[in-house]
């Protein structure tokens, strides 16, 4: 399974810092929730571009990112089209109107003070066929629902779930209203990086399906102005 934010290595085979992994993050398995005919590509904290770049080649796609942190801002520079050293709260009112196929924000919604506005703002941003595409943690993942409930415990971490600096919890529910309240309709939300041991699937049954959702740390939403 992998995590949340995969620890990169550096020239000496050591795992990189829980802050090096936020911008140096591939993010492969959200390259497939990118459609194939995007061309003009926003990556919001687009960290060093790393995704990005992958997204521009596969697509042969122009990609800017927004990015807050400057030394991650001016690796990406190197890998983007163009990149915008700022909060993405103010940042993207200064991106095009009606430009981008697809604006992408990979577990940054619940970074932002507030997601509901930049969301409302990423509309106007959006071609006329435009999506988005998001990653979010789940707040009902499997392991924090079990030692939440039945060992009492809630902890805060470096990296994950339960980031200390994520400032808004999610659930499936909770990001369609997210979405809808702000003017998208859901094209597709699906769980990602999720547990795969026989014991949660037994689990799963003998609940008749109840823990489904609660098998993934994150879902990935693609949505579309209504």
């Amino acid at each position: 399974m992998k995590t949340v934010h995969p620890s990169m290595t550096n020239t000496n085979d050591k795992p990189a810092s829980p802050q090096t992994s936020y911008f140096a993050n591939t993010r492969t398995e959200m390259a497939e929730f990118v459609p194939e005919w995007s061309k003009t590509i926003l990556e919001c904290g687009c960290g060093e571009g790393v995704f990005g770049a992958l997204i521009k080649g596969k697509h042969d796609a122009e990609v800017w990112g927004i990015e807050i942190n400057p030394a991650a801002a001016e690796r990406a520079r190197k890998a983007l089209d163009k990149v915008i050293e700022g909060d993405i709260g103010l940042q993207i009112e200064n991106v095009p109107d009606g430009y981008f196929d697809c604006i992408v924000f990979n577990d940054v919604l619940e970074h932002l003070v507030d997601p509901w506005a930049v969301l409302a703002t990423a509309r106007q941003k959006l071609s006329q066929n435009g999506v988005l595409v998001c990653s979010m943690p789940n707040i009902r993942f499997f392991r924090l629902f079990r030692d939440y409930v039945l060992r009492g415990e809630w902890h805060y971490e470096d990296v994950g779930v339960c980031d200390r600096t994520h400032l808004h919890c999610f659930t499936a529910k909770s990001i369609r209203a997210m979405f809808g309240g702000v003017g998208y309709d859901i094209v597709s939300l699906a769980g990602i990086n999720g547990i795969t041991t026989w014991k949660f699937g037994l689990l799963n049954a003998l609940t008749f399906g109840w823990l489904a959702d609660t098998r993934y740390p994150q879902f990935a939403c693609v949505a579309k102005p209504k």
